[in-house]
């Protein structure tokens, strides 16, 4: 078959071609010449609209055939280019004319500066930083917390459990708990209440895990800021206070805040708290859900050995969700491809 032989013909020039290519430049050529839509196979694929029924079968199986092996001779040419490009690198000498590295200036990510700027702001308030291990027991997690068992967030299709058994440390507990990716920074301030009394002020930065699959606002692993005040006389004013003045100084004058009645099992009463502000683009002047918020429960008191008389608030705040919004982003996504071209964007200089 005449067009059978002109498919044999194309891969046999292909496989001359390819074979004397030694740069990226003659690869794209190559590729060209052969792939694109002017190139000899693709001219080649115009014509079998004209066959008949009985030869397109055979003749569709072949340019496919054709085709996959070029697609493999140019990837594995690639292979060797590129190489050969590492061996050429290592071999040579500097070039004393080319900039340094990082000359034009070293940068923080978006995600950074908004973290930055939280323990900046709440800072002023007296808050301080404390850190805790991304890997966590159930009951730092979700029993000292006040979580259930039935709670849907102890399930392992939301939490990322390991099968290791450990004996929790400074709990009286006969049962072993699981290691767990924690879900939250509220381990964090279950840690701080066992090792300090009050009056406490922190905030817990840090990455956090869930079984989320990965879409334009979900991550499986994503950044979380909590904080926690714990001071004999403290009530939801203070709360209240506390956000307002974040978020108007995160995101400027006019800022506005509302509380809404919510369940939370660590904290009673619980609130969601909503913005919405002048200053969001395309978001301006909306109610957005932002944070959750209460007061600490008597039960998680009494879980790190703290009497009736312990008063204090707890709050916590997406990282990712402020930046989406303050840099008018819509895929969470793109915080972790590390294209300079999208972060530079955003880029404020590192002191």
């Amino acid at each position: 078959m005449l067009m059978i032989a002109k498919i044999d013909e194309i891969l046999r020039e292909a496989m001359v071609v390819i074979g004397k290519v030694s740069s990226r430049a003659d690869l794209e050529a190559a590729k060209a010449k052969f792939l694109s839509p002017s190139g000899s196979l693709r001219e080649l694929i115009k014509g079998v609209a004209l066959l008949s029924k009985e030869e397109k079968p055979a003749v569709g199986q072949a340019i496919n055939v054709c085709k996959s092996e070029i697609d493999a001779m140019l990837a594995a040419k690639l292979v060797e280019i590129e190489s050969a490009e590492a061996e050429s690198l290592l071999g040579e000498a500097p070039d004393p004319t080319l900039s340094k590295a990082g000359s034009g200036g070293t940068f923080c990510h978006p995600l950074t500066q908004i973290k930055n700027r939280i323990v900046e702001i709440l800072g002023k308030l007296g808050f301080s930083v404390a850190d805790g291990s991304e890997i966590e027991t159930e009951w730092f997690c979700f029993d000292a917390l006040n979580t259930p068992q039935s709670h849907p967030s102890r399930s392992e299709s939301d939490t990322f459990y390991f099968d290791t058994a450990v004996a929790v440390e400074n709990v009286a507990k006969s049962d072993s708990e699981r290691y767990i990716l924690r879900a939250h920074t509220s381990t964090v301030q279950i840690r701080t209440m066992l090792q300090q009394k009050p009056p406490i002020k922190i905030l817990s930065p840090g990455t956090v895990f869930r079984r989320d699959a990965i879409d334009a606002t979900h991550s499986p692993s994503f950044h979380q800021c909590e904080g926690l005040v714990v001071e004999e006389g403290t009530n939801v004013c203070d709360l209240k206070a506390t956000l307002a003045f974040l978020f108007e100084e995160l995101i400027g004058k006019g800022c506005e805040m509302r509380m809404r009645p919510s369940f939370f099992p660590f904290v009673s009463p619980g609130f969601e708290v909503d913005f919405r502000s002048e200053n969001l683009g395309k978001l301006s002047n909306r109610w957005i859900e932002i944070c959750g918020c209460g007061m600490v429960a008597p039960s998680v008191f009494k879980n790190c050995g703290y009497g009736d008389d312990a008063a204090g608030f707890a709050f916590g705040v997406g990282i990712e969700r402020l930046a989406m919004l303050l840099y008018g982003v819509d895929d969470i996504r793109l915080f972790f491809k590390n294209d300079a071209r999208f972060l530079r964007q955003f880029a404020t200089p590192m002191l």
